[in-house]
């Protein structure tokens, strides 16, 4: 390996590249979108809003990078396909797919309160979760958080494929990064017994769409990130380290004693979408200040 093809720029270059993030307008979506666009790459951030979505780009300095804002609602297989066609036409191609897009869902707040009357008994639990949520809110939320990253991943697969093909850089693969949850690894129900459970299905997910792909010959890896306690529209724009504990609800606190920042969160992806992690594939990176460490988990 030559001293050039070892630096920080090389190892980390972004240029040339086409990423989509998914709810790239808000949150960690916005961290990603505006990380990889800073290095190099050319982003489509997708999300419902478009309203957003736009202030988003306006805000943005075109300069630091290229940033398009696309609306796309990623459980609506007609609306993936109109941006895969989108995608198609202006670029031919694709390098990074960014699955982000997610919610809460229903929630039990009364399981993290020690004087909560649903804790009474066995029974009044049981019939206290059963009342509070419904099979639509499940199916909804899974349809989000899970099912679209099966969806949008294979509608573009075939342009990750040719991103790949036709690369200069020796070695180097597209990539598929989806974003689970430190909440799909853990034993604890935080309050969303959905939103842990569909996380959770999108780990494994994302294991068995990289060894198919793998099998069957694509030339495009896969892989999660599951963050800890981050900055978001499901828990708070700005987290102070008193608050990281709350929202984190775990057994133990997070060692770190702060929530994760947003260079993390986009170094990680840069990681894996880079010419750095194209030898990585199939694997989740857990980013949570050490909360799966000390916290029961799988």
């Amino acid at each position: 390996m030559s001293a050039t093809s070892s630096s920080i720029h090389s190892l980390y270059d972004l240029t040339g590249l086409v990423a989509l993030v998914t709810g790239g307008g808000t949150g960690i979506g916005l961290m990603i979108s505006r990380g990889l666009a800073t290095n190099g790459a050319k982003v489509y951030i997708t999300g419902r809003r478009k309203d957003v979505l736009d202030k988003v780009v306006d805000a943005w300095d075109q300069q630091k990078g290229a940033m398009i804002a696309v609306q796309m609602d990623v459980t609506s297989r007609e609306s993936i396909a109109e941006v895969k066609k989108l995608i198609q036409e202006k670029e031919g191609k694709l390098h990074i797919l960014v699955n982000n897009a997610g919610q809460v869902g229903p929630t039990s707040p009364f399981l993290n309160d020690p004087s909560a009357p649903q804790l009474k008994d066995a029974e009044t639990l049981g019939q206290s979760l059963f009342d509070n949520e419904t099979f639509s809110q499940w199916a909804d939320l899974y349809s989000i958080n899970t099912f679209s990253i099966f969806f949008v991943t294979t509608a573009f697969l075939g342009l990750l494929d040719k991103g790949t093909r036709e690369s200069q850089t020796p070695g180097f693969t597209s990539s598929v990064i989806n974003i689970t949850s430190i909440s799909g690894l853990i034993k604890l129900a935080q309050d969303h017994f959905a939103y842990n459970s569909a996380k959770a299905a999108a780990s494994h997910l994302t294991k068995m769409l990289a060894t198919e792909f793998a099998l069957k010959g694509a030339r495009v890896r896969v892989n999660a990130i599951a963050p800890g306690v981050y900055a978001s529209e499901m828990t708070c724009d700005e987290i102070t380290p008193e608050m990281v504990n709350k929202i984190g609800k775990g057994v133990m606190p997070v060692p770190a004693e702060r929530s994760g920042t947003a260079q993390e969160m986009a170094g990680t992806v840069i990681y894996l979408a880079s010419p750095a992690g194209c030898y990585t594939n199939g694997q989740e990176i857990v980013i949570d200040g050490g909360y799966v460490a000390v916290n029961p988990s799988t």
